[in-house]
């Protein structure tokens, strides 16, 4: 390979890899020669020769493959001080060698690849999410450094990772010259472990302290892990002092982050903390319906039944992904076996996922758990009186009983001190018209919600 043919694999590269990680990790490399099927390219470090190698190893190898060059793996290597560089080297990164498959899909960001759906056009957003929505929206615009760090977090598949690539993707966008970093705190501990294992710590710091947007995502992961700790605070201080933009994630507040040094917690906290809620219904409901969109186009002549989609946003409840899942499983199946999605073929293909996400909520527990809240006595809220004192909560916790069990409206008006289930229907229908108009009683229904299915 001539460094002519070289050039042209640049270019290449250039278009795949994208601008950022192009001119932070292509450009620095340079051809040293092509000897019995082994590339061998001279890196500034040896910190930057594993990155590459890791990152963009297969992709560099594929793109050589492609154009002609007989070549089986590549390897990067770092000229020896005092050495000429192509006559004595030191070989710092595994051999990448060829596969079936193509390049890592490293996209443009470094560290880990992002997810073309997550974008802020997919994400539905509700009341559960709305400010941390609304929060990374801003981030995203650039400009000045308004949440510094900007801290998300919430329980499993909520959309942490979703706004965190969408956030990136927008940036990307809007300034294609920023010097984005995108990767899990894993990545983040890796890579340090790395450094030091190389004795490269100057790279490494000189990668993490000289980008314009850290995102880690998963900070809990570096809970107990002394040494990654203080190198990220120390990480975390210069961007700060620069006035770079930090933004992170975690499955729980700073505060909540068992084994998080207490200096990196006060200055998680020091931003913007956003808890991403468990969705509600309405929420649910929204983002089954945008993916029928997508699947519809998939799948095309497949028919979905009226309440299908309501009776899934019922019942699964406590994981995004899992309902995604659960409706992509549906269009499948139906697709498969040539039938329309029923309630019946829903309940055949979703029985093992109905059954894990049953709740095991009981009426009387909602009774209980609402009668606390609002410091009535519990046969004052299941009794006769009709003050709305009382009222007003027998219907909420008539609301909560629809919602989060699978007793029928008879069964739930019968453990109301015998009520018809017509007037559970019109307690259920007044608290959804309610809580269009009364963001107090959404609030409460949304903290007692939590507090059930903890």
């Amino acid at each position: 390979m001539t460094e002519q043919s070289w050039g042209q694999v640049r270019e290449n590269l250039l278009s795949t890899v994208g601008k950022n990680n192009y001119v932070n990790w292509i450009e620095p490399l340079e051809f040293s020669e092509l000897a019995g099927g082994v590339a061998t390219f001279f890196v500034p470090t040896s910190f930057m020769g594993n990155w590459v190698s890791r990152n963009f190893g297969d992709h560099i190898l594929q793109v050589l493959s492609n154009a002609g060059e007989k070549v089986s793996r590549v390897e990067f290597s770092v000229p020896k001080v005092g050495v000429q560089a192509g006559k004595k080297t030191e070989i710092v990164s595994k051999p990448v060698r060829q596969s079936n498959g193509g390049g890592n899909g490293g996209g443009d960001m470094p560290g880990a690849p992002l997810d073309a759906r997550f974008t802020f056009d997919s994400f539905v957003v509700g009341k559960p999410n709305e400010l941390a929505h609304a929060a990374a929206r801003r981030v995203a615009e650039g400009g000045a450094v308004t949440f510094n760090p900007l801290f998300l977090y919430g329980g499993v598949g909520l959309g942490k990772t979703h706004l965190m690539h969408a956030i990136a993707w927008e940036l990307r966008k809007r300034s294609p010259g920023l010097r984005v970093v995108y990767l899990s705190a894993e990545q983040f501990m890796y890579s340090f472990v790395q450094a030091l294992r190389d004795k490269d710590m100057i790279a490494f710091k000189q990668l993490f302290r000289s980008v314009d947007v850290l995102m880690v995502d998963d900070v809990q992961f570096i809970a107990g892990k002394d040494a990654t700790q203080e190198e990220f605070f120390h990480t975390f201080n210069a961007l700060v002092d620069q006035h770079k933009q930090i933004i992170v994630s975690s499955d729980s507040a700073p505060t909540d982050i068992d084994g998080i040094d207490d200096r990196i917690v006060s200055r998680l906290q020091s931003g913007l903390v956003v808890d991403l809620h468990p969705t509600n219904y309405e929420l649910r409901l929204g983002i089954l319906q945008q993916k029928v969109e997508v699947l519809s186009a998939q799948f095309s002549n497949l028919d979905i039944q009226d309440g299908v989609l309501e009776f899934l946003a019922h019942r699964i409840s406590t994981n995004v992904r899992v309902l995604e899942g659960a409706l992509m499983r549906l269009f499948a199946f139906g697709s498969l076996v040539g039938r329309e999605i029923t309630m019946d073929l829903t309940q055949e293909c979703l029985v093992d996922v109905l059954r894990a996400s049953d709740r095991k909520i009981t009426v009387e527990e909602i009774q209980r758990k609402v009668s606390d809240h609002f410091n009535i006595r519990l046969s004052d809220m299941i009794g006769p009186k009709r003050v709305r004192t009382f009222a007003r909560p027998r219907q909420m916790a008539m609301y909560l009983a629809k919602q989060l069990t699978s007793r029928s409206l008879p069964e739930i008006g019968r453990r109301f001190g015998g009520r018809d289930h017509t007037t559970v229907m019109h307690g259920v229908r007044k608290i959804e018209e309610l809580m269009q108009q009364d963001s107090q009683i959404a609030d409460d229904l949304e903290l007692l919600r939590r507090s059930l299915e903890a």
